[in-house]
């Protein structure tokens, strides 16, 4: 981050060789130029100065020097960093010789001085001038030296040109960076800019050489191999619509993330990351009501399964964040429980944590949990979630995702539990799948279970989300830094996308609006083409599809969609406050018959049956077994 790299350079400058060294020259330079004062009064003749002059200037200019030092000092001109320097220091420079001007015309006055007094005027401008020259020299050289650094190495190819989107003020900031560090050696050769008064002018002397609509131009013109994105305060809308361009460029590109970074001064090459997914879906980030999860999170003992997962970390990030009374996170995988563990502590000190390992498919355990914490909100995140796998090992599907929720349930209903939120999956709409199918079992199990407790028992579903474990996005990422291939199902697959601190926050909001029974739909926007995603990614990051890095077609794995539902047809949906959450009205089932059907899946399981899926399909009627599964 620029702010670190100058502190860094900080400690160089305040070291006292260096400190010395800059008071030293001060020093030299105001005496030089009183004496070029005293040269200028007397034509240039030094054996035309009276001797009287002489012996005033030698009794006066040690005492001046000191008094400029710490004129100097308290104008904290020995505060600034030297590869940094910029008008702001010119401003003090002037603010302290004001101060000197002043002292100077106040010492004449009282006749405390005995030289002409053009001598005074010269000698001011002078120093002024040697001042200014010391302190932006350093800069100057390092960008000569630099400039000289680079050019001898163009032969050997180690630098880019590079393009700018976005003339203001980050990108004036990255320029500033480029052209001063010795740590880079890429050259900022162009900037583009919607501004059409910006055009045909230049910034830092680089040239403003058009619109968006000139990006693939400019890029052959200018040989440009990187093009960084610089337009933190842009929306959503307008950073897609400009990386869909430079994704036609093969070049490589790279996103200053967010408007904070201008805000805070932060803007550095450092800050610079690669363009990723969330940058390609278009749309700006969603915002809740805070003060709902506020509401009724704050003072409230809040347990979360499943709490060191993807989606369960964050879930009790953002529950720290709303004040709760204790924070129990439940979970199998002790490695995911230690990791949330260490970052809660780290960013809430003062959070009442409990983490504690156990699974939910065993009901001694739980009741133990239950009693000793008696929680009053339940996040139930536990779950196997990967399709493939669990096409290949169902029973455990069903054991683990069916089962472990009812047993969940059914304790959280015997110890008096307000609220129970489940997570589920578009997955669960009309599944193909046996994950989808066990997911839309628990729907029916907490359907079920808020008819018979006075607990609040509802559902929240959406679909994928960005970043999570075992999501195509950072797969995508490690194959293109393998050289490829980008693995893609289908052609035609598409998905509906939200990044996870969204999904969670609407999960959050979502459980604040419960009576209970409902199954909360989360609007995920417009679905994206899985192949476009990964074709934009591949170029996005400087290569050209199916030339540079392959993207090779799998076939749809097992129990795999093209796309995903995420409501049934018989459900309906009504709205909510918050117009990103619906509401499914609940199926109308046999709730007897329904827990005969668990007795004889509990049954299933336990015998390891081969027929889970054919049973599962009879009493899920949506669920349809895909041939290839």
């Amino acid at each position: 981050m620029l702010h670190k790299s100058r502190s860094y350079e900080q400690v160089k400058v305040f070291s006292l060789p260096k400190l010395l060294l800059i008071m030293a020259l001060d020093i030299i330079s105001i005496g030089v130029s009183y004496l070029c004062g005293l040269l200028v009064r007397f034509d240039f003749k030094f054996s035309s100065i009276p001797e009287k002059y002489i012996a005033e200037y030698k009794r006066v200019i040690l005492v001046w020097c000191a008094i400029c030092v710490v004129v100097f000092l308290c104008c904290k001109l020995y505060n600034s960093i030297w590869s940094f320097v910029s008008t702001e220091e010119v401003f003090r420079v002037a603010g302290a010789y004001l101060v000197l001007g002043i002292m100077s015309i106040l010492a004449v006055s009282l006749k405390l001085l005995d030289l002409p007094r053009s001598v005074y005027v010269v000698g001011l401008i002078f120093s002024f001038a040697c001042t200014i020259g010391i302190r932006f020299a350093y800069r100057f050289l390092r960008i000569i030296y630099r400039q000289v650094w680079v050019a001898g190495r163009a032969d050997k190819r180690e630098f880019s040109n590079v393009m700018i989107i976005g003339a203001g003020e980050s990108g004036r900031a990255l320029l500033q960076e480029f052209s001063t560090s010795t740590y880079l050696y890429d050259r900022v050769v162009c900037f583009i800019d919607d501004n059409p008064i910006k055009k045909g002018k230049r910034l830092g002397g680089v040239p403003i050489v058009g619109s968006r609509n000139d990006i693939p131009d400019a890029v052959k013109q200018y040989g440009i191999k990187k093009i960084i994105y610089a337009i933190p305060s842009g929306t959503a809308q307008t950073r897609k619509e400009i990386l869909d361009i430079c994704a036609t460029t093969n070049c490589q590109v790279q996103v200053l993330p967010g408007m904070y970074q201008l805000v805070n001064k932060e803007v550095s090459v450092s800050k610079i990351r690669k363009v990723d997914a969330q940058d390609l879906l278009g749309r700006d980030p969603i915002q809740v009501n805070e003060k709902d999860i506020l509401d009724y999170i704050s003072g409230k003992v809040v347990l979360v399964t499943g709490g060191g997962g993807s989606i369960g970390s964050e879930l009790c990030r953002q529950i720290a964040r709303a004040n709760p009374k204790q924070l129990v996170i439940f979970d199998i995988y002790e490695n995911n429980a230690y990791e949330i563990q260490m970052d809660l502590r780290r960013n809430h000190p003062k959070l009442n944590l409990e983490v504690m390992i156990g699974s939910v498919r065993d009901k001694k355990r739980l009741e133990q949990i239950f009693e000793r914490f008696h929680p009053e909100i339940v996040f139930h995140a536990a779950a196997h979630k990967h399709v493939p796998l669990m096409e290949d090992s169902p029973n455990e599907a069903i054991k683990n995702n069916v089962f472990g929720t009812y047993k969940t349930a059914k304790t959280a209903a015997e110890y008096g539990v307000k609220r129970f939120v489940l997570i589920s999956t578009d997955k669960a709409v009309n599944p193909t799948n046996i994950m989808g199918a066990s997911k839309r079992l628990c729907e029916m199990v907490v359907q079920m279970m808020n008819r018979e407790s006075a607990t609040e028992f509802v559902a929240v579903r959406f679909g994928n989300v960005l970043g999570s474990n075992g999501s195509v996005i950072p797969l995508f990422k490690k194959q293109i830094e393998a050289g490829g291939p980008v693995t893609v199902t289908h052609p035609d697959i598409i998905r509906y996308f939200m990044t996870i601190p969204e999904a969670v926050g609407l999960v959050l909001q979502a459980g604040a609006y419960a009576k209970g029974g409902e199954i909360f739909v989360l609007d995920m926007g417009e679905p994206v083409k899985i192949d476009t995603m990964a074709r934009n990614l591949i170029r996005l990051s400087g290569y050209e599809p199916d030339v540079d890095i392959e993207v090779r077609y799998t076939g749809l794995r097992p129990g795999e969609k093209l796309y995903e539902e995420l409501l049934m047809k018989e459900e309906g949906m009504q709205d909510t406050d918050n117009k990103l959450i619906h509401i499914g009205k609940p199926i109308e089932m046999n709730d007897e018959r329904f827990k005969e059907q668990l007795l004889r899946l509990e049954k299933a399981y336990r015998e390891e049956t081969p027929d889970m899926k054919e049973i599962v399909s009879e009493i899920v009627p949506t669920y349809r077994i895909t041939p290839n599964a």
